[in-house]
């Protein structure tokens, strides 16, 4: 029998892949689905879980046990989790006051700086390629109602 740590990270993710994506499916199916000719409030949500679901469970089941990894647990790395943390917090102050485009640099650019291979110069083109990524699918072919700069 495998103990709780016998897995790696891919396994957990994975789980917690699948437990968003049946998350989103429950919570949109209290919406109306509609049809894939006129879709209701909740096709997209539970579309998108389900496929989010489907694909946790491919990375959790193509997980090895990480016992064979000579049973060395990876540190708590602070540095990972207060970038992660830092740029959630960053992206809702600067989606709130600043607009989507400094919200999204900022979410973008604090957490690849959580990551110790990176530098400053990929973080910011990272950061300067998701920006113009999330300028053309959500305010302009979704056209959400999120201004791209807004001053207070």
């Amino acid at each position: 029998m495998r103990s709780l740590f016998s897995y790696n990270k891919d396994y957990y993710g994975g789980a917690l892949m699948i437990f968003v994506g049946l998350a989103a499916v429950y919570a949109g199916t209290r919406y109306q689905l509609g049809t894939l000719e006129r879709m209701g409030p909740g096709f997209f949500p539970t579309a998108v879980g389900a496929i989010l679901a489907a694909i946790g469970l491919a990375i959790a089941l193509s997980a090895s046990p990480a016992a064979a990894e000579a049973g060395a647990h990876p540190a708590f790395d602070g540095r990972a989790w207060g970038a992660i943390i830092g740029g959630i917090v960053a992206f809702i102050v600067l989606g709130e006051y600043g607009g989507l485009v400094p919200a999204t640099f900022a979410i973008v650019f604090i957490s690849a700086l959580g990551d110790k291979e990176n530098t400053l110069k990929q973080a910011l083109w990272l950061s300067v390629g998701m920006v113009a990524i999330a300028v053309v699918v959500f305010w302009w072919a979704l056209q959400m109602q999120f201004e791209l700069f807004r001053w207070g």
